[in-house]
């Protein structure tokens, strides 16, 4: 190493070329904390509820919410629990949720498949009809749906002998406001897949069944593992429908059950607060679950190549 290049040492510090350090700019730090601020401003109430389910009754009453606590305990879940009969509204949800989920996925992805891979005249417009029904109002049909659920008959089939107060009414109305937008998804999706398997599958003799169950389905798996998610927590978080719908406290599901945890002269915000996080407890458990999933369905098509 020549003496011209070689770094020199002065008073026990070396000195040479060292890289320049990129100056922080303001602007970067704004957004830093604009994105902290609002991470905390979301995050917020779940804290609170924690905190409030953690604390006795008697403790809030007498010094406030915002208070130091004495004790933290976790009895207000314990009886959160046992109270509320929630193992029983659990399963209520799952005999609601698990079908709409698969027949929503399943009856979207056929529609999805036909107005993907055959051109027709009405094509667009069937599709935009399916999607359509997203746009409308859920509050605007309430009256006409209750009085069709009243007079529409099905003795044998469920428990009343109507479609009203039964698990079955809950997962037709979810299809049916669901499916229009995993239709959507799933028609873009299917567009993206090569057309020759198809071709190549119809010239070997394959039917539109097995063109549809064997080679398009197979490949939309990430999409149908991201929608399965999302429709898990939109039909699992439903509190509207299982309002308007159930009548008996037996049928409800769990977030309509939530309500047996309030009395008509005294409500426990605590208990409330602890039973709500239990019931958030599931949908948690799907996204983890899935999450790999999900993301990757929501990425796919944002590279190319």
């Amino acid at each position: 190493m020549s003496a011209s290049t070689a770094p020199t040492v002065a008073d026990g510090i070396a000195t040479g070329p060292q890289k320049k350090r990129t100056p922080v700019r303001p602007a970067r730090v704004l957004l830093h904390v604009f994105l902290a601020g609002t991470a905390l401003a979301w995050l917020a109430p779940l804290l609170w509820a924690i905190y409030a389910a953690l604390r006795p009754y008697s403790e809030t009453s007498e010094k406030g919410y915002v208070s130091w606590p004495d004790k933290l305990t976790f009895d207000n879940f314990t009886n959160a629990f046992t109270q509320s009969d929630m193992t029983h509204y659990f399963v209520n949800t799952l005999i609601i949720a698990v079908p709409a989920v698969l027949l929503t996925l399943f009856l979207s992805s056929m529609v999805a498949f036909y107005v993907s891979r055959f051109d027709f005249r009405v094509n667009l417009f069937l599709l935009l009809l399916f999607t359509a029904g997203n746009l409308l109002p859920q509050q605007v049909i309430i009256t006409p749906l209750y009085r069709l659920y009243l007079l529409i008959d099905l003795p044998g089939i469920t428990m009343s002998g109507k479609l009203y107060d039964s698990a079955l009414g809950l997962v037709l109305i979810h299809i049916a406001f669901q499916s229009g937008f995993c239709a959507f998804v799933l028609s873009n999706y299917m567009r993206s897949l090569p057309h020759e398997l198809t071709e190549a599958a119809l010239v070997d003799g394959a039917s539109v069944w097995r063109m549809y169950w064997q080679i398009v389905l197979p490949l939309c798996k990430p999409a149908m593992a991201a929608l399965a998610t999302l429709l898990s927590i939109w039909i699992y978080n439903d509190f509207f429908w299982a309002l308007v719908l159930i009548s008996t406290g037996e049928n409800m599901p769990i977030t309509s059950a939530l309500n047996n945890l309030s009395g008509q002269f005294f409500t426990d915000n605590n208990l409330v607060a602890a039973g709500a996080l239990l019931t958030a407890i599931p949908t948690l458990i799907v996204y983890f679950l899935l999450q790999r999933q999900f993301v990757g369905g929501l990425t796919l098509g944002a590279n190319k190549g």
